[in-house]
């Protein structure tokens, strides 16, 4: 029955052998990487960013032993095994680039998107092939408590074949300054980790359909503000991604409606819950609840304490680790991500040609 059941929405952590050289102080590396480092109990031996003033407060926030005037000096720290870069996407070719030439540099975890478009993060993955090091895309939503659990009762069948799966996001996120160079928006920057997620769920997408407007909020040039993302699988399982950033208006005195609500329907159960990350910093766990064959019909909602942002981030950072003390693939690896990137730059030909396109087109 559905109470002997035992779920694990976090990750063991297997590993802590690496040295981490971090690359960026922006609010992702000092707020959350971090934040979910200390935790674990990983070794962060040094630290850069594109201001010296900055790697200092957050160095002396975090007890990072080395501060390093550019991110070219830190790469040439050989006490550093692994390498964090948390920069804009437009950037992590050129330090990539200059990674994977230092022999002992072992593994690289770079931030989603990994590049701007399809073909700069295929030219990542091959640098990191062709050098022999070990590449991790950040996508850390799947690490997520509730999607971890999620996954988890996909894998033992226990909702039967998927029949339809949707993700509604009515959230504001915080775009950085630097996007308003690309033109592109929402899909690359916040939907990706829902196209990602569908993909690591329920396998590879046959064809992506995206409608897009604006977003009245952003004051900057952009193609892809709002968006509806309906994806078809070869299995049949519909899906459909909702990324509305608009949201409500804002204000002191708006009561707005804001969260991350996601549902799988299959033919033997269903699932349901919410993300957590609209309520950071003040911080809530993501929640699910399931009803099954398995439960007699009844819900079942499994709990825990733990959070997305930053305990999600433990699990990205440990199964970089784990890949390479075991010399296997990591779970996040960037062949993987690649296939990602390609439904991304499917959603935005969809969004040009008002058509379905096939990620295939793209690869």
């Amino acid at each position: 029955m559905s109470d002997t059941i035992e779920f694990t929405p976090d990750p063991e952590i297997r590993c802590r052998d690496f040295r981490i050289g971090c690359i960026g102080t922006g609010f992702i590396m000092a707020d959350v990487h971090l934040a979910a480092y200390a935790d674990a109990g990983f070794n962060v031996v040094a630290i850069a960013s594109r201001t010296v003033e900055n790697t200092k407060v957050v160095a002396d926030r975090w007890g990072i032993p080395a501060i390093h005037a550019t991110p070219e000096e830190l790469l040439d720290d050989e006490n550093v095994q692994i390498v964090d870069i948390a920069y804009p996407p437009h950037l992590q070719l050129g330090l990539v680039r200059e990674a994977v030439k230092k022999p002992h540099i072992k593994g690289l975890l770079i931030q989603k998107p990994a590049s701007i478009d399809y073909e700069g993060t295929r030219e990542i993955v091959r640098l990191c092939e062709e050098n022999e090091k070990v590449l991790s895309v950040n996508q850390n939503m799947r690490f997520d408590q509730s999607m971890r659990v999620l996954k988890q009762l996909l894998d033992r069948d226990a909702l039967g074949e998927p029949v339809i799966a949707t993700i509604e996001m009515r959230a504001i996120p915080h775009w950085q300054p630097f996007l308003s160079d690309y033109d592109r928006l929402t899909l690359l920057n916040m939907g990706i980790h829902h196209l990602d997620i569908m993909r690591h769920l329920f396998g590879e997408v046959a064809s992506i359909s995206v409608a897009a407007r604006k977003d009245p909020r952003t004051e900057f040039e952009h193609t892809d503000g709002i968006c509806i993302s309906t994806l078809e699988f070869e299995s049949g399982l519909m899906g459909v991604c909702i990324d509305d950033v608009w949201a409500s208006p804002t204000g002191d005195d708006f009561e707005s409606d804001i969260y991350i609500k996601w549902r799988v329907e299959g033919i033997k159960g269903l699932a349901q819950g919410t993300i957590g990350w609209p309520d950071y910093p003040d911080g809530s766990p993501s929640t699910l609840s399931y009803c099954a064959q398995e439960t007699g019909g009844k819900w079942v909602t499994p709990k825990w304490n733990t959070m997305w942002f930053p305990d999600a981030f433990k699990g990205v950072m440990e199964q970089l680790q784990y890949a390479i003390r075991t010399n296997e693939c990591p779970a996040l690896s960037g062949s993987d991500n690649l296939k990602t990137m390609a439904l991304v730059e499917a959603g935005y030909r969809s969004i040009k040609e008002h058509r379905p396109v096939r990620p295939a087109e793209i690869e």
